[in-house]
């Protein structure tokens, strides 16, 4: 096999899951390829029987470029205009494994549970709780010692006490019956039926990113919600666009466009019982939703 099609091969082989990695750690799609790409082209140069164990060698490059990133991006994203949200992927994306493997840590929910983290306490809860490895591999990827790894997990742990784990509805159809009807309701300012399907203490967040207009802090509780929703003025261009009910990071989920492209995504975490939404994501920003394919 030449050297050309030894890296062709490597590079279908290892690319969604270096994208797998990458996507979980920064929430951004774009960023995740970049990322990616950067690594494989520093693998280009490398002589592939060299490299014993190439699964841990792509995490530990991912893992340590997508580190780099996240310290150098700490300050833009505290400037950053209203609430951030991560980039949306659709099932639809040439990445279809990366919304079929354990796609509960995919959610927006948990992506947004992860930002609480700090980059290091980001790298070592996903390379042990989600890609299972152990605390000597961990340690490697990160240049920290075992010890090390083992209490940077534990303050992980400690900093997502309280934020309880995103709950799914029971399934998928049910799921997307809910969605189904928000989208109705949302389209009419039927606050009867978002009334019944709105969580009392549901909480909405938008990401115009300063960009898009949208509300720049989160809205607290159903009523709130409700009025800003029926009001005749809000959301008036999300109401003329085209909707359609497909799938983000693996779950239910609603995209608007104007024949231009993707406008506006909405994405859920519904209560335990699921047969109401707990948290609205409404995703604005338009660099955020260049990749979307309807």
């Amino acid at each position: 096999m030449t050297n050309k099609a030894a890296f062709e091969t490597l590079y279908r082989t290892y690319r969604t899951y270096g994208m797998s990695i990458a996507y979980r750690m920064l929430g951004t799609y774009a960023d995740a390829e970049d990322i990616v790409q950067d690594v494989f082209a520093e693998l280009a140069d490398k002589n592939p029987a060299e490299i014993h164990h190439m699964k841990s060698y792509i995490a530990k490059s991912v893992t340590n470029r997508c580190l780099n990133l996240l310290r150098s991006a700490r300050k833009t994203r505290e400037e950053y205009i209203g609430e951030w949200l991560p980039e949306p992927i659709a099932a639809s994306s040439e990445l279809p494994e990366l919304a079929a493997e354990q796609k509960d840590t995919l959610s927006y929910a948990y992506l947004l549970m992860l930002e609480r983290l700090s980059p290091i306490e980001r790298a070592v809860f996903l390379l042990r709780e989600v890609f299972k490895y152990g605390y000597g591999q961990i340690a490697d990827m990160t240049g920290k010692t075992e010890a090390n790894c083992r209490k940077i997990l534990s303050r992980a742990k400690r900093q997502l006490q309280g934020n309880e784990q995103p709950a799914s509805p029971p399934g998928t159809e049910r799921q997307r019956a809910a969605v189904e009807r928000f989208a109705d309701a949302f389209l009419h300012c039927d606050s009867k039926a978002l009334l019944e399907l709105l969580a009392e203490d549901a909480v909405l967040i938008s990401d115009g990113g300063g960009v898009a207009r949208t509300a720049i802090r989160p809205i607290f509780g159903r009523d709130r919600i409700l009025r800003l929703f029926c009001s005749p003025k809000a959301y008036r261009d999300m109401r003329i666009w085209s909707r359609q009910i497909t799938e983000l990071n693996g779950e239910t989920a609603i995209v608007f466009t104007d024949g231009h492209g993707a406008k506006a995504a909405v994405c859920f975490r519904f209560t335990e019982s699921g047969d109401r939404l707990r948290h609205v994501y409404m995703i604005k920003n338009p660099y955020k939703l260049v990749h979307l394919r309807t």
